[in-house]
């Protein structure tokens, strides 16, 4: 029996929340849909932040994943942009945890090493690793999906190792 998995990925942001939805059938990887959760500058940041949620939300609802991975924060941004980068998150774990779906977060380095073999990689390495293991004519654009899509890839990749190593209990 093959063992399936949906994952929603998500690369959090105030302006561009990039999400994508993987599934696992064995160690085949599918995109089942991806894109960018876009708000406006002038709109006021509650307003913002309650559009990411309920897109975030819809996501959920539509396709039932298993999990939420989600990229942490990169400090090497202003902190201005981390704050925002932090509320995004905020809203986007407040609609999985409405909804009971447990959420694991990653590093950019533990994403680009999942998909590309190295935590050093570029971003249209990325974009080009993501496109081969799901099978794509193309790079998934715009940048914010394609990340979305290598997050979900991640957490992928590590389920099954989670799995194992949670189901074999503590060391006796």
């Amino acid at each position: 029996m093959v063992s399936e998995m949906i994952v929603l990925g998500i690369d959090p942001g105030t302006a561009s929340t990039g999400y994508g939805v993987v599934q696992s059938a064995g160690s085949r990887l599918h995109a089942l849909s991806a894109g960018v959760i876009e708000t406006n500058a002038g709109v006021p940041l509650e307003r913002r932040l309650a559009e990411i949620h309920g897109h975030v939300g819809d996501l959920l609802d539509r396709f039932r994943p298993a999990a939420v991975a989600i990229e942490e924060l990169y400090f090497g941004a202003n902190v201005r942009t981390a704050f925002a980068v932090g509320q995004a998150r905020g809203v986007v774990l407040l609609a999985a945890g409405e909804r009971a779906v447990p959420s694991r977060s990653y590093t950019p380095q533990q994403v680009k090493d999942a998909v590309c073999g190295h935590g050093r990689a570029g971003k249209d390495q990325v974009g080009r690793m993501v496109a081969r293991l799901l099978g794509l004519s193309a790079v998934p654009s715009p940048d914010h999906a394609a990340d979305a899509l290598a997050v979900a890839i991640c957490d992928l990749n590590r389920a099954p190792l989670e799995r194992a190593l949670v189901g074999a209990g503590p060391a006796a």
